[in-house]
């Protein structure tokens, strides 16, 4: 099975430029995305990962295709051929077990909501699907599904639905990450405060 994990080398998780600076998002985005290849790789199947990313890459296990336009076209031309499955690599919670669940879904498309409506990951078991990330994308490829014809199984993962794009995601990540991307922002200073009924994420 192939698997894209593309990867904004560009400008890396633009909204967290009030948080971090051009340098540590570069830097937590890699960490981010070396957290998705070693959920990757300890799938127990055998999967061909490509890092599909908008610019160079160092220090991941994987192998990289360089892909500067927008991210529809780009995806796009890599569900040829079936099957394929795209997996974003601000995935930082995702776990083997959690991917391994979407991979096994036995449907055309298998399919993991974001929490704010974006696609996190899919499988396309069928050729004749197609993407289209723009606003609230999972229901725009719940709809491409429906007008192909294709048996869709939308997989309820927690762990798949947390993207890190916003500050407040950081809190997800501190509490419930063990990875690269948690490691980072331990290092980085960044900590839970609990006070009046609320967590939030400070910075020494």
């Amino acid at each position: 099975m192939h698997v894209v994990v593309p990867f904004a080398a560009d400008r890396p998780k633009t909204r967290l430029a009030d948080t971090l600076d051009t340098d540590e998002r570069r830097e937590f985005a890699d960490a981010m995305l070396r957290d998705v290849l070693a959920a990757l790789d300890a799938v127990p199947r055998s999967l061909e990962v490509t890092v599909l990313s908008t610019g160079p890459v160092d220090g991941v296990d994987a192998a990289i295709e360089i892909d500067e336009r927008p991210l529809t076209p780009a995806v796009n031309d890599r569900l040829g051929t079936a099957p394929t499955a795209v997996v974003m690599a601000d995935l930082a919670l995702a776990t083997p077990d959690a991917l391994t669940e979407l991979f096994a879904a036995e449907a055309d498309l298998a399919i993991a909501a974001g929490l704010g409506g974006g696609t996190n990951a899919f499988l396309a078991r069928d050729s004749a699907f197609r993407v289209d990330y723009h606003g609230a994308s999972y229901r725009d490829h719940l709809a491409i599904a429906r007008e192909e014809g294709l048996s869709v199984r939308e997989v309820d993962s927690r762990l798949l639905a947390v993207d890190i794009d916003e500050p407040a995601d950081l809190a997800e990540l501190l509490l419930h990450g063990d990875g690269a991307a948690r490691d980072w922002l331990v290092d980085a200073g960044f900590e839970l405060s609990v006070g009046g009924g609320r967590v939030e994420v400070v910075r020494e």
